[in-house]
């Protein structure tokens, strides 16, 4: 199966949706075959951006389970996934632990520099690192690297240096829908569509 046909099963033609700007732009599709590191902001990212608080704490994220697989795609294609996000919750390590993701930076004042951090430990320079983010604390970390990427109600100031913006909500198929473009820019999205249909890509 080629890419082309999947793209066609997952019925998303971004060439008749004018908001996929960045979905069919040529050099977000370069910048994306690149990365090998992409990081995610949680809250507002891979999350509505809601939190339920009681007396004692935190209560409640809300996940999307599609979302998840995206991320589990990415790394089964070889590509690093990591959580960054200014706030601490077990939650998100039990999130984390489901999708076997191993690097999870919480209470992370200063987001660029934890991508410095990662790049530097793997090897990597940031031109092959991605972050998507929704909102001022994400701009650092996004201008650092290579790919950014936002949400599509992220604050104004991220999508005007996002490299691509998803068209799904935060929280539900946002992440997926990067995840898939950005394995669709490495030439690996029928591949990972292989290991569920069972169809040799």
């Amino acid at each position: 199966m080629t890419d082309s046909e999947s793209d066609a099963r997952f019925k998303r033609d971004t060439s008749s949706n004018p908001d996929s700007a960045h979905a069919g732009d040529t050099r977000a599709l370069a910048l994306a075959a690149r990365v090998k590191l992409m990081a995610f902001d949680v809250d507002g990212t891979l999350t509505d951006g809601g939190i339920l608080i009681s007396a004692g704490g935190e209560l409640f994220k809300r996940f999307s389970v599609r979302d998840g697989l995206g991320l589990v795609m990415l790394q089964q294609a070889g590509i690093r996934v990591a959580l960054v996000t200014g706030r601490s919750s077990e939650i998100v390590a039990q999130r984390a632990r489901e999708l076997k993701i191993d690097t999870v930076l919480q209470g992370v004042a200063d987001k660029a520099h934890a991508m410095r951090e990662l790049c530097e430990q793997g090897g990597l320079t940031l031109e092959q690192a991605g972050f998507m983010g929704d909102d001022w604390p994400d701009l650092p970390a996004m201008q650092a690297v290579g790919f950014a990427a936002a949400v599509p109600d992220a604050a104004m100031e991220v999508q005007r240096i996002a490299h691509y913006v998803a068209s799904a909500p935060a929280g539900a198929g946002a992440a997926r829908e990067l995840a898939e473009f950005v394995l669709r820019a490495q030439n690996r999205l029928a591949s990972s569509l292989g290991r569920f249909d069972g169809r040799a890509a």
